[in-house]
């Protein structure tokens, strides 16, 4: 392509890419600033490493950027655990697969924060799971259930809600797949274990990378879920930055912000290249 053509493709994506490009642009670079003490709120503004030396030395951050990492990283791989089978299922239409193919995807018409309310009105100390277990005479009395030390709740509601998503990325890429390949690798004596491991997988794998770096991102960042089901010893990365911001800290918000974008963008690259590595059997290539 000439440079005219690029000209003109740059022309034409001008107007809706240009201006995304300058909204996001200009938020990123503010909060970076603010980490470094520029556009302070109150007093002076200046370059400095303050507020990141500062941040450095509370535990509350390290915590919470364990913690955080740990609830992203988990919940994307439970979702697409589970999805995975669920896709390969579904992949040849059968006698109610559109039915509950539809009954799968519910979870995406329902929001977090209700989706939350929903869980913890069930596992509360007197909700129905508590109700249905001492019914049963499993156990004596109500258990505390909620807000677990492990976040148990929160990998529960996440995988949840992200595993519709994670199912329409990898039905689409399994469905794809021609049934002429499978049913080549099943006459070389392949089993369905093999089939997945040397077919589907390899075959499916840019799906499966679209879907662990998106819901890790939005697992890393998610705020509903951890105020509402999330362990009170712990607070999320999203947690910290609100907690900043509501006494006014805008400066140490946003050294938690570029923290959280920093993450995301580290971690989205480490899961790609480790789901390429382990699904193409050791090969990056």
């Amino acid at each position: 392509m000439t440079w005219r053509s690029w000209l003109k493709i740059g022309l034409l994506l001008a107007p809706g890419l240009g201006l995304i490009l300058i909204f996001i642009g200009s938020v990123v670079y503010i909060a970076i600033a603010q980490s470094f003490g520029y556009y302070n709120l109150a007093g002076e503004s200046g370059f400095s490493l303050e507020y990141w030396a500062i941040m450095f030395d509370r535990a509350t951050y390290s915590r919470a950027i364990s913690y955080s990492l740990y609830v992203g990283t988990a919940s994307a791989f439970l979702a697409v655990a589970f999805a995975y089978p669920l896709a390969i299922w579904l992949r040849r239409p059968f006698s109610g697969s559109l039915m509950i193919s539809a009954i799968l995807k519910a979870p995406l018409l329902v929001h977090g924060l209700v989706a939350a309310f929903l869980y913890i009105n069930i596992i509360s100390y007197h909700g129905i799971l508590n109700q249905l277990m001492q019914w049963l005479g499993i156990w004596d009395g109500p258990h505390r259930l909620q807000n677990d030390r492990n976040a148990v709740g929160v990998l529960i509601l996440q995988t949840w809600k992200n595993m519709p998503f994670a199912l329409l990325l990898l039905a689409g890429a399994v469905q794809s797949i021609s049934d002429d390949v499978l049913d080549a690798a099943a006459d070389l004596g392949a089993g369905p274990w093999d089939r997945f491991r040397r077919v589907i997988a390899p075959l499916s794998v840019s799906a499966t990378q679209a879907a662990l770096v998106i819901i890790f991102i939005g697992a890393l960042a998610d705020f509903s879920f951890q105020v509402i089901a999330g362990p009170v010893n712990k607070q999320s990365l999203s947690q910290l930055m609100v907690f900043f911001k509501g006494y006014g800290r805008w400066n140490d918000a946003a050294v938690v912000a570029v923290t959280l974008m920093g993450l995301a963008i580290v971690g989205s690259g480490v899961l790609a290249v480790f789901s390429r590595f382990v699904m193409r059997g050791g090969r990056l290539k």
